[in-house]
């Protein structure tokens, strides 16, 4: 399956956010990367301005900026900082939290996630250390990993030798498979409905959340008078939501968000997806790592899945530097560093997010009247509140 020489530093396996980031942050730095991604973006510029994508993300701060530092740059007009949050819970617990109380910028930018990987795989092309492997034949099927490197071999009979191999693509991750590296799944048997909708009134970059008894839902504000919801609920709830036609998803959902801002107009169609917690005990084997959702995923009402992905690529990127130093990226010592490094974050908001998920879905007037009185609690208790809104917009 290859010759001893080495084709390149790191291969990584996978090209959404997560893993275009890193090969990004790596040849920026000198490293000699292979991308591989069978379903790359498709770059065609944007025809109309009120299109928008179903999938839209929470970029926290410190990602965003790590973006822009790695010279990724979005459309302006594609995107919407968020100011002020507001939280109710399903008994008249609320909790607002704004940026320049924490001080910070902003707390959130939404926007697309295509747009964001189509602008992250435009500057990959671009980085002379980065070659990106596209064709769907391209992806690994096997790997023999030794003391001193990793070589894969792709469907199409193509091998490849490198010292670190990473894994990014998801939660079906091949790479962690091969690794053996466990991964536990608990479903939580909701869906998540995802849909964008114009808004009769401007949300001033607010985002709101509720807490209800059917579930979590979510409004996004993106660039206009447009919002982007997510609503985590049962599957029969789910699947109601999906057959209602588009005036009466838009009155159902706007009802559900106390018509904050006003008549709903749906823009894009809705579609849902199950979701489920995972864990691994090892993000890391020999000469292997898995990043992003290969590594974790927490329920979307944190909305920081992609953020925790970011934060992964950005910690190995610092912690193998420039090229010129000559560290082996597959080191084992360097990748148990990362490893203890990357734990404490994604299991703190895996438990607070599982946490939070499960305890409203408490149908007991107790901790129903408990849970609601924290919320108002926090929301009188500035330095608390300071603290909640630096740790959930990872600026801690």
């Amino acid at each position: 399956m290859g010759s001893l020489r080495f084709d390149y530093d790191i291969i990584v396996h996978g090209g959404g956010l997560a893993g275009s980031s890193l090969a990004l942050a790596l040849g920026r730095a000198g490293w000699r990367v292979l991308s591989i991604e069978p379903n790359p973006p498709t770059p065609e510029p944007i025809q109309d301005p009120d299109q928008w994508q179903t999938r839209i993300y929470a970029f926290a701060p410190r990602p965003w900026g790590w973006l822009a530092g790695l010279q990724v740059f979005v459309p302006e007009q594609r995107f919407q900082p968020v100011t002020r949050m507001v939280v109710k819970g399903d008994a008249a617990g609320r909790i607002v939290f704004a940026a320049d109380e924490v001080p910070l910028p902003y707390l959130a930018v939404i926007a697309e996630a295509e747009t964001v990987r189509t602008a992250l795989w435009t500057a990959l092309h671009a980085c002379a250390t980065v070659d990106c492997v596209t064709e769907a034949a391209a992806s690994l099927r096997a790997c023999a990993v030794d003391w001193e490197g990793v070589t894969v071999e792709a469907h199409d009979g193509r091998n490849w030798r490198a010292r670190l191999l990473v894994g990014a693509e998801g939660r079906r991750s091949w790479v962690r498979h091969v690794a053996g590296i466990r991964a536990e799944i608990h479903p939580y048997h909701h869906h998540a409905v995802v849909a964008n909708f114009e808004t009769e009134k401007g949300h001033d970059q607010t985002a709101f959340q509720w807490f209800r008894e059917d579930g979590v839902l979510a409004y996004l504000p993106l660039p206009g008078n447009r919002v982007s919801i997510v609503w985590s609920t049962s599957p029969s709830h789910a699947e109601a939501l999906l057959a209602m036609d588009a005036a009466t998803l838009a009155s159902t959902v706007a009802e559900a968000g106390e018509r904050v801002l006003g008549r709903l107009s749906l823009r894009t169609p809705p579609q849902a997806f199950p979701l489920s917690l995972l864990r691994c005990a090892r993000v890391v084997g020999k000469r292997t790592v898995v990043i992003g959702d290969a590594a974790h995923g927490i329920h979307p009402l944190s909305g920081h899945g992609i953020n925790l992905g970011f934060n992964d690529a950005a910690e190995l990127a610092a912690l193998l530097g420039s090229a010129e130093s000559g560290k082996d990226p597959g080191d084992p010592v360097l990748l148990a560093r990362y490893e203890r490094r990357r734990f404490e974050e994604p299991f703190l908001l895996q438990t607070v997010t599982d946490a939070l998920a499960k305890g409203f879905a408490w149908d007991n007037l107790l901790l129903r009247w408990t849970r609601n009185c924290g919320m108002s609690l926090v929301d009188h208790l500035p330095f608390v509140k300071r603290r909640l809104v630096r740790y959930a917009t990872l600026a801690q």
